[in-house]
């Protein structure tokens, strides 16, 4: 995979900020629950944004995940009142599960199992 420009690297900066404040503020998710935006990845043209997002206090994420997805359209459209300006068109959003954390969760249960086992005598 090819690197970021500076370019990507600023506008996925500002994309992520605003998608948290949308996500805080912008009552598409149900009250019980938090997610935060892991990180933004721009194509190089501008025109599609692929945000990771982390649920907490989430029962089911692939339902969350799911929730945000029907509502991609009203996100995409308060994304778009927040910087319209800036930009020239707002980019298409596609929505992906961070699940970097489970990962780390679940090699650290592994670590600690083998740290458990008895050593055995060569």
């Amino acid at each position: 995979m090819a690197t970021e420009s500076k370019r990507q690297q600023r506008f996925a900066g500002v994309l992520q900020q605003d998608l948290a404040n949308i996500f805080q503020r912008g009552g598409v998710l149900p009250t019980d629950m938090m997610v935060t935006v892991t990180r933004v990845r721009v194509t190089p043209d501008l025109a599609i944004a692929r945000i990771y997002l982390s649920f907490l206090n989430a029962k089911d994420t692939q339902q969350a995940i799911a929730h945000i997805k029907s509502h991609a359209g009203e996100i995409r459209y308060k994304l778009g009142t927040r910087i319209k300006n800036q930009v020239r068109i707002v980019p298409h959003l596609e929505f992906f599960v961070d699940d970097t954390n489970e990962y780390v969760e679940r090699m650290d249960r592994l670590f600690e199992k083998i740290n458990k086992e008895p050593k055995q005598d060569e």
